[in-house]
């Protein structure tokens, strides 16, 4: 490959660990040398990092595969994430255009990869789960950031084995980073002027990582000493379990206001039986009490969530639990979708599966009320005066956005070098998905080292 020209370009499917994983391989190919490509057809390496969790996601890698083989040129393709981890060398097998397969615990190898490719190795395919940890392998994610909100992985992996569900397969069980690599990364962050970490793991509320003191730390006690970090504001969590909300947790919640008042926190069913199926070993009560608790410790906070219609033999009685419990606890803002078989996975060989048909109606029903929902929340905040983090530009000359301490966009008008700041706003009108606003104050905590470019 001509050493001039090394460009890259990673597509990213999927969830927030997908696109932080991509970060990272985007970190080790700049310290390689390469410089990213607005396009894959330009590029000299293009890398799809994949997710397996929704229909026909493989299908969707292989589509992505043809059109840059159509595009013909001579570049390599590697496929990363949870597909590649799932099908491994079967990729390379349909797709020989593949030069690279690799699962989302071994990026950390992308150079020696790279190196083997450049000796002449065909379709290298590597989908261990390796002894050692990536991340003491990384180079330090703070050399791409540049907004002044950033992902920071503390855990990875699943122990929980829901019958529809291929993380505990693709991603392994559950490993917590010990505590102090966390908090240098995260000091690392502020001191480039992140006002902003969101923790992310595949079952962040699971993290027992080491603490400096050789005991367990939990996600609880986790936050309380992130929220000491100088330049640090505000911390979010995502994706969680409802059986792992403890009281740590709880008092993360009710003592720290860094800890932003909006938690993701999936339910998937309000039916008991339907929730047994899933593997899920919690009840609707169980939900419930637990969204109960966390309003008790922060009475303002908000509640996004995971739905899925139509799981083999989900009756109707089943789905109208699941509207009820929807109903009852009011959310902000949800996810839903219709149940997809994952190859693997129990639920896929259960009886009782539903028609599509079925499984469109119940999600066409779910929706509407949740979006209903989301308006009513979204319109509530009309006249609200709040916290609001500037993060980048808006889309017209003179105008900024940030986000609210419930994560919704917020637009006002401001100049640019007060990106990184947190101001104070009022809330004029809602349109759509985003909140309209009048600054209140001048901005606090203005940090200069962040690009007004994000």
């Amino acid at each position: 490959m001509n050493e001039k020209s090394r460009t890259y370009f990673i597509k990213t499917y999927g969830c927030q660990m997908n696109v932080h994983d991509s970060e990272r391989m985007a970190g080790i190919l700049a310290a390689e040398g390469y410089a990213e490509s607005a396009s894959g057809e330009d590029a000299d390496l293009v890398i799809l990092n994949t997710c397996h969790i929704r229909e026909k996601a493989s299908e969707k890698v292989y589509s992505e595969i043809g059109r840059l083989k159509k595009a013909g040129g001579h570049r390599r393709i590697a496929v990363a994430g949870c597909v590649a981890q799932a099908e491994g060398a079967e990729i390379v097998a349909r797709a020989p255009v593949v030069d690279l397969v690799f699962g989302p615990q071994t990026f950390h190898r992308l150079p020696e990869y790279l190196g083997r490719l450049d000796r002449g190795e065909n379709a290298i395919v590597d989908t261990d789960f390796p002894a050692e940890d990536k991340f003491e392998h990384l180079p330090a994610p703070t050399a791409r950031v540049t907004a002044p909100s950033a992902f920071l992985t503390i855990q990875e992996g699943c122990d929980k084995f829901c019958t529809f569900c291929v993380v505990p397969y693709t991603r392994g069980a559950e490993v917590s980073r010990p505590v102090q690599r966390i908090l240098a990364e995260a000091a690392a962050l502020a001191e480039r002027g992140v006002r902003e970490i969101t923790l992310l793991g595949q079952n962040v509320n699971a993290y027992h990582g080491e603490g400096p003191d050789g005991a367990e730390w939990t996600l609880g006690r986790l936050v309380f000493a992130l929220a000491d970090i100088a330049g640090i504001g505000r911390i979010r969590y995502t994706t969680s379990h409802p059986r792992d909300v403890d009281e740590t947790l709880l008092a993360a919640h009710r003592d720290l206001p860094e800890l932003m008042p909006y938690l993701h926190l999936p339910v998937q069913s309000g039916s008991d039986r339907i929730l047994a199926a899933m593997n899920r070993k919690h009840t609707a009560v169980d939900y419930l009490r637990k969204i109960e608790l966390l309003r008790k410790a922060r009475p303002d906070i908000a509640f996004s969530s995971d739905f899925i219609t139509g799981f083999p033999g989900e009756t109707d009685e089943d789905f109208e639990a699941t509207m009820r419990l929807a109903d009852e606890v009011g959310f902000a803002q949800a996810y839903s979708f219709k149940y997809s078989a994952r190859p693997g996975t129990p639920a896929a060989s259960l009886d009782g599966q539903v028609s599509d048909e079925v499984k469109t109606e119940r999600l066409h029903r779910l929706q509407a009320l949740l979006l209903d929902q989301q308006h009513a929340f979204n319109g509530a905040s009309v006249g609200q005066d709040m916290a609001v983090l500037i993060e980048k530009p808006g889309r017209h000359p003179g105008q900024l956005m940030g986000r609210s301490p419930w994560n919704q966009p917020v637009h006002f008008d401001g100049a640019e070098d007060t990106i990184g700041a947190i101001m104070m706003c009022r809330i004029d009108r809602v349109a759509g998905n985003s909140l309209f606003a009048t600054p209140l104050s001048r901005p606090q905590g203005t940090n200069r080292s962040v690009e007004a470019s994000v």
